[in-house]
């Protein structure tokens, strides 16, 4: 496992509504026989504590797991040309989301790479948000 400089840009599009937020923080990420994983935490507002993220990116570019644990946990489930049931963990309960998934690329070296994955959010069958989530890191070892 590296220790890494992640950079992590997450945007969204609602209608013709653009969000865009980016992230940089110290994180590691490991080379595994079938995947790559990235892990990092996002410090949170008071009174809610830290959250623990782990995104796992399948070699082959077919899917995604992103795994958020923390005072709410969820875990979305990303995979090219398919619609996965997932959940997502608010303060008032958890959401029972659609992804459906786009593209995936995974650009990885020893020194720094580049992940990007694209994916469509619904809530109750309605397009919610059309999403791209671009990480990259550089080698802090």
């Amino acid at each position: 496992m590296k220790k890494v400089l992640l950079n992590i840009i997450g945007s969204q599009s609602i209608d013709d509504e653009k969000d865009r937020l980016e992230l940089t923080t110290i994180g590691s990420i490991e080379e595994l026989e079938n995947e790559y994983v990235i892990y990092y935490n996002e410090e949170q507002e008071p009174p809610f504590s830290q959250v623990h993220v782990s995104v796992k990116i399948s070699k082959d570019k077919k899917s995604v797991e992103m795994i958020r644990t923390g005072a709410f946990d969820s875990c979305l489930i990303i995979e090219k040309s398919k619609r996965n049931l997932c959940h997502y963990g608010t303060e008032y309960g958890d959401i029972l989301m659609g992804i459906s998934g786009h593209e995936i690329e995974a650009d990885y070296a020893d020194d720094n790479g580049k992940f990007r994955f694209s994916y469509d959010i619904d809530l109750n069958g309605a397009l919610a948000s059309r999403n791209e989530v671009i990480i990259t890191y550089k080698n802090q070892e």
